[in-house]
């Protein structure tokens, strides 16, 4: 087995191997940092690369398989297994920059919940990945390093504000990364780079660790991003529980979202919408969740179009709530270092200063108003299914000024036209997932989001697993892999 036929396994097999002795955790981190070596000189997935940490933690990986580190210790459900961090998350001893160049050579001391969890499972952290700054935007490029090139095409993005941990997992640099989702940044770049990957229900899996303590969180959730939904599955369980230390985290028992993935769908009761009314999307989009829905309903679920439309598009009070919450947490970073800034964060944190309380307040009113709505659908709907995005992946920096003949929305260098759905899922809590469904004229992946209720991620997680049982997509691999 070569190295990418290794690093495009599951994870939770190379874990098995590793505790089964068919191979060491060293030997598979060693085919990982390969792999980084051969191909993200054209990517630039990653911002640290932690040669030294890395197979120094396979090694205590391997020890403890062989019981010389603790007979007695039980082994984490990724032990031994190589994995991308975000590079939002902190991580103790590991150089953290946020995506910022105030905090380039920034080495915290201490790591963020998921970071702990991470370790906690077993798994070997191999490095960072490139981010926007602070998660700011929808394409992942800053003044800390280059712009991550989307490996089914170097020349287009790979979305954000994950997308060094879509294109690390999409290439075989690793089968299992960590992301963050503030208004669709888990979900994005695994649709356009042809990956699974999941967004919690708000607080499911705690946020605490960085330098945004100063600001309530509305919107924002860590979350794995794999090839597989099993994947997937696993990792939320080992993030997933309440944390004291960041006070949005969920108290309510975590469920078993591992056991009922093969479950199927029959029986269950599926709306799906090209877009809630909000915006167009392309022909190629709306081919593939059509399609997608039809596989559905032959897995014997209860299939038609959603009764839902929102009046006012989620974007307008989740961006205010976003900016005013940048204001709290990154206002003074504009005053003091502001020529240090990408332009997007400047941009937000401005309009931020121009909101009063009063329009804060108005947006949570109409965030909870998109809960009532949708808590209203789901009292009928197990799930909804709708398009990750409006269109695939565009070449860097270049958002489309018009989808589907219809003028798109570009706000601080972001076209939300092309993502116009995301963050509804964000500030209404809902579980999110993006699962591969197809590809565009160009070649370039499809996503689709399947919408769960308020903490039922494991109803999503296995329509998602169906859906994968008979319309896989792991075995398809971009040309930079």
């Amino acid at each position: 087995m070569d190295d990418r036929e290794l690093m495009t396994l599951p994870g939770w097999k190379q874990r098995d191997m590793v505790v089964g002795k068919k191979i060491s955790s060293r030997e598979l981190v060693e085919a990982s940092l390969r792999r980084i070596d051969a191909v993200d000189g054209q990517l630039h997935a990653f911002l640290t690369v932690d040669r030294e940490g890395a197979l120094k933690a396979a090694d205590e990986a391997d020890r403890a398989v062989s019981g010389a580190a603790d007979p007695s210790a039980e082994l984490g459900p990724f032990h031994g297994v190589p994995i991308s961090i975000k590079d939002l998350e902190l991580t103790r001893g590991l150089r953290t920059t946020l995506g910022c160049k105030v905090f380039e050579d920034w080495v915290p001391d201490y790591d963020s919940i998921v970071v702990e969890r991470v370790r906690k499972s077993g798994a070997v952290i191999v490095g960072k990945t490139q981010t926007p700054e602070f998660g700011n935007a929808a394409e992942s490029y800053n003044k800390v390093g280059p712009a991550t090139n989307n490996p089914w095409n170097i020349e287009r993005t790979a979305g954000g504000s994950s997308g060094g941990s879509g294109a690390s997992v999409a290439a075989g640099m690793v089968s299992i990364a960590t992301g963050t989702d503030g208004g669709g940044s888990v979900r994005i770049p695994c649709a356009w780079n042809g990956i699974f990957g999941i967004k919690g229900t708000m607080g499911r899996i705690p946020r605490y660790g960085g330098v945004s303590n100063p600001s309530t969180n509305q919107t924002s959730s860590s979350g794995p991003m794999t090839r597989y939904v099993k994947d997937t599955a696993i990792m939320l369980q080992a993030l997933s529980g309440h944390d004291s230390r960041d006070t949005s985290s969920l108290r309510a028992p975590v469920p078993d979202f591992v056991s009922g993935l093969d479950r199927g769908v029959e029986g269950l009761k599926i709306g799906w919408s090209i877009n809630l009314g909000v915006a167009p999307a392309e022909v190629d989009i709306e081919r593939s969740v059509h399609e997608a829905a039809s596989v559905f309903s032959e897995l014997g679920a209860d299939v038609d179009e959603a009764p839902l439309r929102l009046e006012t598009p989620p974007f307008s009070y989740w961006w205010d709530v976003w900016c005013g919450n940048q204001v709290a947490m990154y206002g003074e970073l504009v005053d003091e270092h502001g020529d240090d800034l990408m332009p997007y964060t400047v941009e937000m944190n401005m309009y931020g200063r121009t909101l009063s309380a009063a329009d804060y307040s108005r947006a949570l009113k109409k965030a909870d108003e998109l809960r009532t709505q949708l808590g209203d659908y789901f009292e009928q709907y197990d799930l909804l299914i709708l398009p990750t995005t409006s269109v695939s992946a565009y070449e860097h920096r270049t958002p489309p000024d018009v989808i589907a003949g219809q003028p798109s929305k570009v706000v601080a260098g972001i076209s939300y036209g092309a993502i116009p759905t995301t963050e509804a899922f964000n500030i209404s809590w809902n579980p999110a997932a993006s699962l591969p469904v197809g590809f565009d004229g160009d070649g370039m992946p499809i996503g689709m989001q399947v919408v769960g209720d308020l903490q039922d991620e494991a109803t999503v997680l296995r329509a998602c697993a169906a859906f994968e049982s008979v319309r896989p997509w792991a075995d398809k691999l971009p040309p930079v892999s």
